[in-house]
């Protein structure tokens, strides 16, 4: 038989032995049925009839599964009307935060001046307390024996193409004497820039007794090209600054200014903490 055996020969011996199993015909049929149904996905059911989760769907195979239809409201009258108190809280609810997120959101924008104002009056931050009359600047009585040294800085953002810097290094002053000094500015490029500028004052305990009566501070400084100006700073420190019991060792402050380019939308920062 070896040298008679060919591959048609095993097809032969399949058929016959589907032919001598009683019952092979309708099987093939209904396997043959599946097969040419459109859709048909043999190896899925085979899987859901072993987990005994399958059943054949009504209609057309494929079909998109239907919604279930929307739970009528309740014919109720009290359950209606509780439904109708939920729904009038949930849009309470939601008046409530929205009115609260605005009302961050105007907060957010309106800290940095407000904060500045307050670092002004109060002179939190380093900042030099601003809002005082002629009355109390001409009754004001020098502390002769308190002499304080006042140093001056500048800064210049590194987006501002800027020469400034004070014409003075120092000057001695003593609490209840105004004192002027000068600080000058130049723009060197071949452009109109426009500045504006901060300050904050050390040590920030001090900043409560710096007064200053005429400055150039959160104020739009336009320099057209190569232009040089003087901008002066009239001040004084409060007579009060000899009798607090903190400033006792403080015999130096220094006053510092930085100058930012200013743009449309700039936000500056808060005056202490520049």
């Amino acid at each position: 038989m070896g040298g008679l055996w060919c591959p048609r020969w095993r097809f032969v011996a399949w058929w016959g032995r589907c032919w001598s199993q009683p019952g092979w015909w309708g099987r093939a049929v209904e396997s043959a049925g599946q097969v040419l149904r459109p859709g048909w996905d043999g190896g899925a059911e085979r899987g859901l009839r072993r987990l005994g989760t399958w059943q054949r769907l009504s209609g057309a195979r494929g079909a998109a599964v239907q919604q279930p239809p929307r739970r009528p409201r309740s014919g109720n009258p009290f359950q209606r009307a509780q439904e109708d108190e939920w729904r009038r809280r949930n849009k309470t609810v939601l008046t409530y935060v929205a009115a609260a997120a605005v009302g961050m959101l105007g907060a957010s924008y309106a800290a940095v001046p407000l904060y500045r104002l307050y670092c002004q009056t109060t002179g939190l931050g380093g900042s030099a307390v601003a809002g005082h009359s002629s009355d109390q600047i001409e009754n004001m009585v020098p502390v002769k024996d308190r002499i304080i040294k006042v140093t001056f800085n500048a800064d210049v953002h590194a987006s501002l193409q800027w020469n400034f810097r004070p014409q003075q290094t120092e000057i001695y002053v003593v609490p209840g004497e105004t004192a002027l000094a000068f600080y000058k500015a130049k723009n060197p490029t071949d452009k109109p820039v426009i500045g504006i500028s901060t300050y904050n004052v050390v040590p920030f305990e001090a900043g409560q007794y710096f007064n200053k009566i005429q400055c150039f501070c959160f104020e739009e400084q336009r320099l057209n090209p190569q232009e040089e100006v003087d901008m002066p700073v009239f001040f004084y420190i409060d007579p009060e600054f000899a009798e607090d019991p903190r400033m006792v060792n403080v015999d130096l402050i220094t006053l510092s200014y930085t100058f930012f380019e200013a743009k449309e939308g700039h936000t500056l920062p808060v005056p202490g903490y520049n």
